[in-house]
């Protein structure tokens, strides 16, 4: 069945059933309207789980794929192995890592010490850390850091642009920002970032520093079938070139989710710290998504629907987590080959897919209230 198709369905049934809310003749009873609720519910749900088993078997898909609304479980799979040698299984215990999406956390690290008073965003670096005492980071500010506007090269010394005129994103720049709360904070990183899990709920979120458990995902290069595994992991992601804040986190799919319950809700950050988290401060191309607005460590949409998401990438294991605040959809997508001969292009083509599909049906708001 076609994408055009399947979106012409759940246009004509939510029609249909907002022409009978709408209707001037009769007023839709309140058991009808929970039932009506539950009946696109319960389409809203076939199409997500149709979609997740198309996605896996056009892609061969290994890893995890989950739909949550609000605190209910739509639709999810898990296919194939966490470590391709031994045979073991992906299952929900499987812990990935997660690359980019890291970010998120940093940004709510650092705006948590913004509302502690110990930290301002329009604060110069060079306030607390000696690698900006210079005449090229003199004048960066953390919100530049959070956004990308600082002008950092992720390979070289100098800056890109003028910080603050343009943007560029930068892993370096992240690393900075995990350098600077534990300056500010007075504790060790990981503890920060361990506090913060426990905040949020998340039992099986670790930084690659502190990960001592089972069911970790070894990333591999090539294809199920013929495949080489990434060796130090994950350790190597504690690495400098990489960094715990800008990519060093390892999570299930489970424990995103309700990183984005706890996140969006109010409950790691008060309404202002969370505006601005949210805040388009920036626009980003990106390579793979497109036109986008970037608040802080988060990609955001610049048309409906309303979304909140980030992709990550480390060697052989790409990942995509996405929020949708009107639904209160979450989609979470982690995995842990990449074919990386074949470019970003390919190994997102799962995830890219997932996201275009939920765009078209969380476009569509349907309320019986």
């Amino acid at each position: 069945m076609s994408k055009r198709f399947v979106y012409f369905l759940f246009f004509c049934f939510a029609f249909l059933i907002f022409s009978c809310k709408k209707s001037k003749q009769t007023e839709i009873p309140e058991t009808i309207s929970v039932s009506l609720n539950e009946a696109v519910n319960l389409f809203k749900k076939n199409l997500y789980k149709n979609k997740i088993d198309s996605v896996f078997a056009k892609y061969d898909f290994n890893g995890s794929i989950a739909v949550f609304q609000d605190s209910v479980l739509l639709a999810r799979k898990d296919v194939g192995f966490e470590d391709f040698n031994s045979k073991t299984e992906i299952s929900d215990q499987t812990i990935f890592a997660i690359g980019s999406v890291s970010k998120q956390f940093t940004a709510v690290l650092i705006l948590q010490l913004t509302e502690s008073g110990k930290l301002k965003l329009d604060d110069k670096v060079s306030q607390y850390l000696s690698d900006f005492q210079n005449k090229d980071y003199e004048n960066i500010t953390v919100q530049q850091l959070l956004n990308h506007t600082s002008g950092i090269s992720d390979s070289g010394n100098g800056l890109l642009f003028k910080s603050g005129s343009g943007f560029s994103y930068s892993n370096k720049g992240f690393y900075f920002l995990g350098k600077l709360i534990e300056k500010v904070s007075g504790k060790d990183l990981n503890e920060n970032y361990a506090e913060l899990f426990r905040k949020a709920g998340m039992k099986n979120t670790y930084t690659a520093e502190n990960f001592t458990g089972n069911h970790f995902a070894g990333t591999y290069l090539g294809n199920p079938k013929k495949f080489q595994k990434v060796e130090n992991m994950p350790k190597r992601l504690a690495e400098k070139s990489i960094s715990i804040s800008a990519g060093g986190i390892l999570s299930t799919v489970d424990d995103l989710h309700l990183w984005n319950q706890a996140l969006y809700s109010g409950k790691l950050l008060n309404s202002e710290s969370l505006k601005q988290f949210e805040n388009k401060s920036a626009d980003r191309n990106h390579p793979i998504f497109g036109k986008m607005g970037y608040g802080f460590g988060i990609m955001m949409s610049t048309g409906k629907p309303d979304s909140f998401f980030h992709s990550g990438y480390v060697k052989g294991s790409p990942s995509l987590n996405i929020y949708y605040p009107e639904s209160k959809i979450s989609i979470i997508i982690l995995s842990n080959i990449a074919d990386e001969s074949a470019g970003k292009n390919t190994i997102f083509k799962p995830h890219r897919e997932m996201k275009d599909f939920a765009d078209g049906i969380e476009i569509v708001k349907i309320d019986f209230e």
